[in-house]
C-alpha cells in the first residue's frame, strides 16, 4: 500500500503518508484476491472469502457496524467463506461487494441513493441490492453507481445531475432505486462510473454519457454533456476488452493489449508523455505501452495504474492505421519485434500546436529580414571606416550576423561570399546549425566564433 493516509486508509497502523509500496503485514497470512479504493477508505478480499476494510468511516463505509475510522484492516464479519467474492468496488463514501453467485451487497453513504436503498441516508453494515436477477458487474462512482445483470441489462442509480445515469427525465424521479438504462443496443458486458460520467462496454461498442467538459466522454469537442448513451465512433473498428474511469478521465484496453486514454490531462494521468498534459477529447493511443500487453487499468482522481506484461517480439504485425489514424503521421506496417531496436514513433501535432509553430516561423522570418537590413547599413558604415580589403570584408560579415537558435548563420552571410566556383562550398553553410555546432564554434559574435569561423569564410574570398 502507498499514498495518502490521512484517515489510515493504507491499513498500516498509522496516518503517515507513504511514498513507496509497503507490505501490509497483518494480511500476510492471507492470499489477497481483490482490492478497491474509495476517497478515504480501502476494501480487500481474500481467496477464502473474507473481506477487510480500513480508513475513513464517517458514513459507515467500512461495514463494521459503526462510524469510527480504522488505521488497520478489520474483518467485516458479515462475509463468510460461503460467499465467494467476485468483485469489489468503492465510491466516495460507499462500498460494494459482488459474489460469485450474482448477489450484490452495498453499504455506506446513501445521501443521493447511490447504494440503491430508497429510504435511508446511510447504512453501516452490508445490505443486499437486488432487481430479481443475478448481477455480473458493479461499479461505484463518486455519488452514483451502476451494475450489469447476467442478461446484459444496465442499471443505474444515485445522483441524477449531468445525465450520468443515462435516464430520461421521467425516470429521474426514482433515481434512488436501480433502473434499467434505455437506448443501448446489444448486451452490456461492463460498466465504469467516474465523477460525473459513465462508460458502458457492450459486445460491439463503447457508450458514454454524463459530464464531458474535459473530454472524458470521448465524443469530441462539441458535446460536453449528454444523458443519452452515445457510441464512441473513433474506436468503432477496435475490439475493446476492458474499461475504467477516474474522476474526469477514461481508459480503454483493446483485445490486442493496447491502451487508449482521454479526458482531463492534468498531472500526466493520461500517460501520453511528460510534456503532454492537455485534455484529450477523443481516445488517444498510449504509445509508451506498445512494448507491453496491457491487461488491466485502474483510474483514480489524479493518477492511473496499469498492469501489463512484456509483449513477445516477432510474433505479430500491427497496421498503424488500424490502431489510430490520428496518432501517427503515416499509416505504415510496424513489426512489434523492432520496437526494441530503436524505432521512434512520432505523433502528429494538433492544429493548435501547428498554428503556433507557423506563427513563430513567420515572426522569425520577419525579424531576420529586419536584422539583414540593419546589418547592411552597419556593414557599409564599418566598411568606410575600415582600412584594407580584408578589414572591410570582416566588417561586412560581422555586421550581418544575427543569432538564432535554429540558424547560426543568416542568408546575408552567404550572399557576401563571391565567386561562382565557390557557390557549392557556400551552400553547405545554409543548413541550420543546431546546439552541438553552436557549442563547438561558440555563439556568433563571441571570440571563439571569430577565431574558428571567420578565417574559413575569408578563404572563400
Amino acid at each position: 500500500m502507498f499514498g495518502s493516509n490521512n484517515w489510515g486508509q493504507l491499513g498500516l497502523g498509522s496516518k503517515s503518508t507513504v511514498s513507496k509500496p509497503t507490505c501490509v503485514k497483518a494480511l500476510k497470512p492471507e492470499k489477497v484476491k481483490f482490492a478497491a479504493c474509495g476517497r478515504n477508505h480501502t476494501l480487500v478480499s481474500t481467496e477464502g472469502g473474507k473481506v477487510y476494510a480500513a480508513g475513513g468511516n464517517n458514513e459507515g463505509q467500512l461495514g463494521l457496524g459503526d462510524t469510527e475510522e480504522r488505521s488497520t484492516f478489520h474483518l467485516i464479519s458479515f462475509f463468510t467463506s460461503q460467499r465467494k467474492i467476485k468483485q469489489l468496488s468503492a465510491g466516495s463514501n460507499t462500498s460494494a461487494a459482488l459474489t460469485e453467485d450474482g448477489e450484490l451487497f452495498m453499504w455506506g453513504d446513501n445521501s443521493e441513493g447511490q447504494i440503491g436503498l430508497e429510504n435511508v441516508t446511510n447504512v453501516c453494515v452490508p445490505q443486499q441490492v437486488t432487481v430479481g436477477k443475478p448481477i455480473s458487474w458493479i461499479s461505484c462512482g463518486y455519488y452514483h453507481s451502476a451494475f450489469v445483470t447476467t442478461e446484459g441489462q444496465l442499471y443505474t442509480f444515485g445522483e441524477p445531475e449531468c445525465g450520468k445515469l443515462g435516464l430520461p427525465n421521467q425516470l429521474l424521479v426514482n433515481h434512488r432505486m436501480p433502473q434499467p438504462v434505455p437506448g443501448i443496443p446489444g448486451k452490456v458486458v461492463q460498466v465504469a462510473c467516474g465523477g460525473g460520467h459513465t462508460v458502458v462496454l457492450t459486445e460491439k461498442a463503447v457508450y458514454t454519457f454524463g459530464l464531458g467538459q474535459f473530454g472524458q466522454l470521448g465524443l469530441g469537442t462539441f458535446l460536453f454533456e449528454t444523458s443519452v448513451p452515445k457510441a464512441i465512433e473513433h474506436i468503432k473498428d477496435q475490439k475493446i476488452s476492458f474499461i475504467a474511469c477516474g474522476e474526469n478521465h477514461t481508459a480503454l484496453i483493446t483485445d490486442m493489449g493496447l491502451m487508449y486514454t482521454f479526458g482531463d490531462g492534468r498531472h500526466g494521468k493520461l500517460g501520453l508523455g511528460l510534456e503532454n498534459s492537455t485534455n484529450q477529447f477523443i481516445p488517444t493511443l498510449c504509445s509508451n505501452f506498445l512494448r507491453f500487453i496491457v491487461q488491466l487499468v485502474s483510474c483514480g482522481g489524479c493518477h492511473t495504474l496499469v498492469f501489463a506484461t512484456p509483449r513477445l517480439g516477432g510474433t505479430e504485425e500491427m497496421e498503424l492505421k488500424e490502431i489510430n489514424k490520428s496518432c501517427f503521421s503515416a499509416a505504415t506496417s510496424l513489426s512489434l519485434s523492432n520496437l526494441s531496436s530503436g524505432i521512434v514513433l512520432h505523433q502528429t501535432l494538433s492544429a493548435r500546436v501547428r498554428w503556433g509553430v507557423r506563427e513563430r516561423e513567420e515572426k522569425d522570418t520577419e525579424e531576420e529580414g529586419k536584422y539583414e537590413e540593419t546589418g547592411d547599413e552597419e556593414s557599409e558604415k564599418q566598411g568606410r571606416r575600415g582600412e584594407g580589403r580584408e578589414s572591410n570584408r570582416a566588417s561586412k560579415i560581422r555586421g550581418s550576423v544575427k543569432y538564432n537558435k535554429d540558424k547560426a548563420y543568416p542568408q546575408k552571410f552567404i550572399t557576401n561570399t563571391e565567386g561562382k566556383g565557390k557557390e557549392r562550398e557556400a551552400q553547405r553553410f545554409k543548413m541550420p546549425m543546431r546546439s552541438k555546432q553552436l557549442l563547438k564554434n561558440g555563439p556568433p559574435g563571441s571570440k571563439k566564433f571569430w577565431t574558428n569561423v571567420l578565417p574559413h569564410y575569408l578563404e572563400l574570398k
